[in-house]
């Protein structure tokens, strides 16, 4: 999965970035068809940075969040959770979309 992370009106420094890296390169556990993450840290308020999230994933419109918080990691933390949300709620749509029936014959009343 390619991860970019840019920052606006500020720069990050190289253990944030590393820090957000290694947090964003986990989200292909929740939806394994991602392709590419781009984060981009809006610093113009520096006591509340604003971070934005975006996944992209094969055959599905583009996953969005954004939150601003005290720091940039809780920004992160919050917008991952917003992301892992909506990429599992879509798994769940492509996964249950046959639901389970009993096999023919078999009457399902007890």
């Amino acid at each position: 999965m390619k991860i970019s992370i840019s920052a606006k009106n500020g720069q990050l420094s190289e253990s944030v970035q590393q820090t957000i890296h290694q947090k964003v390169e986990k989200l292909p556990r929740f939806f394994d068809r991602t392709t590419g993450a781009v984060v981009l840290v809006d610093l113009k308020n520096a006591d509340q940075p604003k971070v934005e999230l975006k996944v992209s994933a094969e055959e599905t419109n583009d996953f969005f969040a954004a939150d601003s918080a005290t720091n940039v990691l809780t920004a992160l933390d919050s917008v991952l959770r917003k992301v892992e949300r909506q990429l599992r709620k879509h798994k769940e749509k492509l996964t249950d979309h046959r639901g389970v029936k009993p096999p023919r014959g078999e009457d399902s009343a007890v």
